[in-house]
């Protein structure tokens, strides 16, 4: 069964960057070493890796990552600090 990740990089900049690959460690050298110049974390080195998720289906992999990105970044925070119980909150929109 090959696993696949969602992955969120902290940048030096405070952005995060988030990604999904099937190898992990490989993805994570390319980016701390700039192997793509034109990739977002190419001017926003150096990185540091603060939450990851395994998957066995690459489809939802994809598909999170995508639902992610579209996310603020005090919802990708909550995420990260494992703070699972504020997520629905944080996507209610304010009127």
């Amino acid at each position: 069964m090959k696993l696949s990740h969602v992955y969120i990089l902290k940048c030096t900049d405070d952005s995060y960057y988030t990604g999904v690959t099937s190898n992990l460690s490989q993805r994570l050298f390319q980016h701390q070493s700039g192997f793509y110049m034109d990739c977002y974390t190419y001017n926003r080195r150096p990185l540091e890796l603060v939450y990851n998720c395994e998957f066995t289906d690459i489809q939802l992999a994809i598909d999170t990552e995508k639902q992610i990105k579209k996310w603020s970044r005090v919802k990708k925070e909550a995420l990260i600090n494992e703070a699972y119980d504020k997520l629905p909150n944080l996507a209610k929109k304010k009127f």
